[in-house]
């Protein structure tokens, strides 16, 4: 399969942010993150929530990236819109990687996890991945992410599913003769 690393575009999504308000902490820890899992990383690239979201989305699809992960605008406030933007471009969902990063945060006492909207799914063959907008919970995250993102990016570039003989589904398999 392809051995180049996975294109990742980093995107923050915050009106105060991209007014120059105040700086972007969350979107630098997901880039870092990424970076040290092997992934060619750009950005953050920040922008106000709504249609700037979709905007940078579609542009990103376009672009041919991997992996587009966002930061920010999935909770409850009414300027959190990042769902909204995300979902129309989704092809196919892929709910366990957003599941799994609500329980990350839980587990590690973060009752507001919970409250996360956040999405994941592909979109042509990108792996979009919204996640909520703090560093913490970027660096949450990352650790998830980067546990399934060489898997996610081979299976979208075509590879096939690595058989492990010592996995339980795989244990009892007849040998072919």
């Amino acid at each position: 399969m392809d051995a180049r690393p996975p294109r990742s575009l980093v995107i923050t999504v915050s009106n105060r942010a991209a007014a120059g308000v105040y700086e972007d902490t969350a979107g630098p820890v997901l880039v870092e993150g990424l970076r040290g899992a092997g992934l060619a990383v750009d950005g953050p690239q920040v922008v106000r929530d709504g249609g700037p979201v979709g905007e940078a989305l579609r542009a990103a699809v376009a672009a041919g990236y991997d992996v587009v992960v966002t930061t920010g605008g999935t909770g409850l406030n009414p300027h959190d819109q990042t769902p909204e933007q995300t979902a129309p471009l989704l092809e196919r969902q892929v709910p366990g990687i957003a599941e799994a990063l609500r329980a990350a945060g839980l587990a590690k006492g973060v009752p507001t996890a919970a409250l996360s909207r956040g999405l994941a799914g592909t979109a042509g063959r990108t792996l979009v991945v919204n996640v909520a907008g703090s560093p913490g919970a970027c660096r949450d995250a990352v650790e998830v992410l980067a546990a399934v993102l060489p898997h996610a990016v081979d299976q979208r570039r075509g590879g096939d599913h690595p058989r492990h003989p010592d996995h339980p589904d795989h244990r009892h398999e007849r040998p072919e003769p």
